[in-house]
């Protein structure tokens, strides 16, 4: 017996949406969520100051993901982020 298998897997949920951008940062807080690959949080925390200086946003405390890069935020760091942050740079750098 032959039996044939789908490469194509299961049709999964679609993802969030993203919320809206805010169209002014003039006094918005800016947090870095850092996941801790190397360098990371170096290049975001460059970032965010470059941006708080251009458009008068206001750079805020940097959270630090405990898992790392593999793993997700948990909801203390999140609940950590809602509470500082009006626009949050996240992403990974080596």
């Amino acid at each position: 017996m032959i039996r044939i298998l789908s490469p194509e897997g299961d049709v999964g949920t679609p993802p969030a949406e993203l919320a809206p951008a805010p169209t002014v940062l003039t006094g918005r807080r800016i947090v870095v969520l850092d996941n801790g690959k190397p360098n990371a949080r170096l290049v975001m925390e460059h970032v965010a100051r470059r941006l708080a200086e251009r458009t008068g946003a206001v750079v805020g405390t940097t959270v630090a993901k405990r898992g790392g890069a593999a793993t997700p935020s948990d909801d203390d760091e999140l609940a950590a982020v809602r509470a500082s942050a009006d626009l949050v740079l996240t992403g990974s750098a080596d």
